[in-house]
């Protein structure tokens, strides 16, 4: 059956190996075929490296299929309840935008689950820009405006930490039932705070399930605590962590500092004005945006000011399809003029690397109230100062203040879990397959002895108390 499905492939279009012929399915959506050859692969002999490469694009198809889930009907059914009445030719036109985002799946026109959503996120802002009008500040803008301006009022000099806020937090991932047969191991890495981090102290393991573990040193790239357990039949596998630690806002007034000539000779200004691929490539593209958006600027605050109002004006945070699935994120970015934090902050970072300004990555868990989720920002290195907070996605504020409007760009807030300080880096222990997210580490990560457990395999849930 494999050599017959090869062999009807091959005579569809010419291709030079099965290598070409897994690309050519997986590029044009056929995913149960691309399945149907990886496994045949497999069965002739799973370590050749057609067979791994197959194999790897089938897993991205996988996850594609999970992110573009929804159906042709039930997407205009979600248009018509979160957005209203519409005519087909405006769903083409969307469609066209890129503004409702599909796929083509084994013939069929598979939506992204967020596409409404963020459908109705470009519609909102495309009709306040022709109507000239802004939308009332949700809640969270509403809190960040006025803890950044209660921040600024404590802060005495540049970097000075203010508001302390003091968390405890409980973690749980939960491997569902029976995906791993009973009584193999199940090993579980979960997100852990950083330490020696001005804004981040205190930090306290006060238990875990299970009792026996491995946190990562504070010099991973991700922080994480490794456990391990047994798989039971017809019970979820739960693992969980509750730890505490302090967290506080800091600003930087960087008009009251003196900016001093980069050393560029220096490792650390290596390291972080360098190309990382996949995703921080300085594209043709990226090389022209950023030329084009700093002009002759050469002093180091401004030209983060205007790479940040650049992001800040043309792209719009909507809901990331997984970054797994992404060739290359700022990229998409651009092509698409939206994307989640870790997506805007990786645009924003390729940008200033690529202008000779050192930025790192750096991301874990907001923790505003009845706002707990994922989020990336990043830090930049301004000579005779060290590193420097900032949040592309957080935006400019509503505020006629300019410190207020631009807090984010040389400050951060109280509420922040801090668990990375670099994309991609290696667990402790490392792990041995394929990670679910290979650039950031917040959810967790599970696998056992038969491979990777993906997203769709297990829970996670956290928990915030707050002390002052």
């Amino acid at each position: 059956m494999g050599c017959l499905s090869l062999g009807s492939f091959a005579a569809q279009k010419p291709v030079s190996s099965k290598r070409s012929v897994a690309e050519h399915l997986f590029h044009q959506g056929e995913f149960t075929r691309l399945k149907m050859l990886s496994d045949s692969l497999n069965a002739v002999d799973p370590q050749a490296v057609l067979s791994r490469q197959a194999d790897s694009l089938k897993e991205i198809a996988s996850r594609i299929s999970l992110d573009f889930s929804l159906s042709e009907p039930k997407a205009e059914a979600q248009i018509r309840a979160k957005i209203g009445a519409f005519s087909l030719d405006e769903k083409k036109q969307w469609e066209a935008k890129g503004w409702l985002e599909y796929r083509s799946i084994d013939g069929q026109k598979r939506y992204f689950n967020r596409s409404v959503t963020n459908l109705k996120l470009r519609l909102n802002q495309y009709n306040d820009s022709v109507n000239h009008t802004l939308q009332p500040l949700d809640s969270l803008s509403l809190f960040c405006l006025r803890h950044t301006e209660a921040a600024l009022a404590q802060t005495a000099k540049p970097g000075d930490l203010s508001l302390p806020v003091h968390f405890t937090i409980t973690y749980t991932l939960s491997v569902k039932a029976d995906v791993v047969p009973a009584g193999e191991t199940i090993r579980c890495w979960l997100p852990y705070p950083k330490e020696n981090r001005s804004r981040q102290s205190d930090v306290k393991l006060l238990n875990a399930w299970p009792a026996v573990y491995t946190i990562a040193p504070d010099s991973a790239g991700h922080r994480s605590i490794y456990m391990e357990q047994k798989a039971v039949k017809g019970h979820s596998t739960e693992f969980k962590i509750r730890f505490s630690y302090r967290g506080a806002a800091q600003y930087f007034d960087l008009n009251k500092l003196k900016i001093e000539s980069y050393k560029k000779h220096d490792p650390l200004y290596k390291r972080y004005t360098a190309q990382q691929g996949p995703h921080i490539v300085f594209t043709p593209q990226i090389r022209a945006l950023a030329d084009k958006i700093v002009g002759r600027e050469r002093h180091p605050v401004k030209i983060v000011h205007k790479l940040y109002d650049w992001i800040n004006a043309h792209i719009i945070w909507s809901g990331a399809l997984e970054y797994s699935t992404m060739k290359n994120i700022p990229q998409y970015v651009l092509d698409h003029r939206r994307g989640d934090c870790g997506m805007q902050t990786l645009l924003f970072m390729t940008m200033a690397r690529y202008k000779g300004i050192p930025v790192k990555w750096q991301s874990g868990w907001m923790l505003h109230p009845d706002e707990t989720n994922l989020h990336d920002w990043s830090e930049v290195y301004y000579e005779g100062v060290g590193w420097v907070p900032l949040d592309v996605s957080f935006g400019l504020q509503r505020s006629d203040n300019p410190a207020v409007r631009g807090f984010y760009i040389t400050g951060i807030d109280a509420y922040r879990l801090i668990v990375n300080d670099e994309t991609g880096a290696l667990f402790t222990p490392r792990k041995q397959f394929v990670r679910s997210e290979p650039v950031d580490f917040q959810r967790g990560e599970v696998e056992w002895r038969g491979g990777n457990l993906y997203f769709n395999k297990w829970d996670y849930h956290m928990d915030v108390e707050y002390l002052p």
